[in-house]
């Protein structure tokens, strides 16, 4: 799947992708700046900002207005907000793509930003927060990063807190947007079936005069730790919730497809050691999963599941076994070749759909030191051996990087403690 690059005067970056067998289109608009580079007091801030442009531009001049030409075409339409970046979104029938940019990019720089809408969109957000606190299966991830990142931006969460949401003035948008959403930092991507040509005209048009800005800086986290960690989170809940994981990779170290692929192997689907181990022969969980996650300066590897109370030890005693065999045993080819094609079928099946393409496209070329294609991607990936997954469990699975993430109504930690050694 071939991909054109173009770069506007003022630092704009235009992403195309042709894809001729489908009959979609995806619009996608991503700024290279998220939740880790808002301040203390602006925390939320980022995250803020995306629900107050689907409020209304002189052209659009309310949500209901903007949401109606959309749903009048079928589209879908989103947005997100990550520790590094925002993202904007329509996907729709190939032929409504005039449209679909037309909305988005009109959000994107155009948004009225009023205050009688800021001060409504609070209490939106407040419930938001509400909703994820009593959330456990998905807040614990939270508590997990704020005990790896403690006292750093990366710590918080993206949603900010009760206090500074409810502190948010209009200058403060304006202000931020005005320091972060420059043209050097935005990235427009389109996939799909379209006129490649017309389409980078009309971009180039209407974001030709955007301002360019100095690129965001972010304060890069310093990993001290030396012994195992632990947070419990204390809360009467019918499951816990906990997130075992050890600090791992940046998202351009060389050895972040072995960590890929060990993740797989460990817990990335059902036929998974710790889908089988934990679920299949104990019982223990319906989920249990392990995923990487990876940042600018840090990263990390982690396993989550749900136990009942009294199982919380032996769930994780059985996880630490995994982590300890796949760091001193090698994988047989075939196991690692099956995470291989499992990767690699993911990929596949989503490169199908318009939006998984602007997708994979626009986070490399806002986080990435170069745009790999699948292809490329798939030919790093087969180059990994069973030795190159040993030294990347080797490497991440120390009690050095060791921390567990808890959320239930435990108080007394002493016997997890004990129990995180490696």
């Amino acid at each position: 799947m071939n991909h054109k690059k173009t770069t506007l005067k003022n630092g704009l970056r235009i992403i195309i992708v042709p894809m001729k067998e489908t009959q979609t289109a995806t619009v996608m608009v991503m700024v290279g700046v998220g939740s880790r580079y808002e301040t203390d007091k602006e925390a939320g801030l980022s995250h803020f900002i995306e629900h107050m442009f689907f409020k209304g531009t002189e052209k659009r001049p309310d949500t209901l207005t903007i949401s109606e030409e959309l749903d009048a075409i079928g589209g879908e339409f989103n947005a997100f907000t990550s520790k590094d970046n925002t993202g904007y979104y329509a996907k729709t029938d190939s032929k409504h793509i005039g449209t679909a940019l037309d909305v988005v990019t009109d959000m994107y720089l155009n948004s009225k930003l009023e205050e009688e809408e800021i001060k409504k969109e609070k209490g939106t957000i407040i419930q938001e927060l509400n909703m994820y606190e009593d959330m456990p299966m998905r807040s614990v991830g939270d508590v997990f990063e704020s005990l790896l990142y403690r006292g750093t931006e990366l710590g918080r969460e993206i949603i900010g807190t009760k206090r500074t949401v409810n502190s948010f003035k209009r200058e403060d948008f304006v202000n931020y947007m005005k320091r972060f959403y420059t043209a050097n930092d935005t990235v427009v991507c389109v996939a799909g079936k379209f006129d490649e040509a017309r389409i980078i005209k009309e971009i180039g048009k209407i974001f030709g005069k955007m301002a360019p800005g100095k690129k965001a800086k972010i304060s890069k986290v310093k990993e001290v730790q030396k012994n195992p960690e632990l947070k419990i989170k204390f809360k009467k809940t019918d499951q816990t919730h906990f997130v075992l994981g050890t600090r791992a990779y940046d998202w351009n170290h060389k050895d972040r497809y072995a960590l890929a692929l060990l993740s797989v192997i460990l817990g990335g689907n059902m036929s998974s050691r710790l889908f089988i181990e934990v679920r299949e022969k104990r019982g223990l969980a319906y989920y249990v999963r392990s995923a990487v996650e990876s940042f600018e300066d840090v990263g990390y590897f982690a396993t989550q599941a749900g136990v009942e109370h009294k199982n919380l030890e032996l769930a994780i005693a059985t996880i630490l076994t995994e982590y300890k065999k796949i760091s001193k045993e090698k994988v047989d080819k075939k196991e690692l070749q099956k995470a291989k094609d499992y990767v690699k079928a993911k990929t596949v099946m989503g490169m199908e759909a318009s939006d998984e393409v602007a997708m994979f496209f626009i986070s490399q070329e806002t986080t990435k030191k170069k745009i790999l294609t699948v292809a490329e991607k798939f030919a790093l990936i087969d180059k990994i051996t069973p030795s190159d997954i040993m030294k990347a469990a080797k490497e991440v699975f120390k009690n050095s990087k060791l921390n567990l993430a808890v959320i239930g109504p435990h108080k007394d930690g002493k016997k997890l403690q004990k129990l995180l050694s490696l």
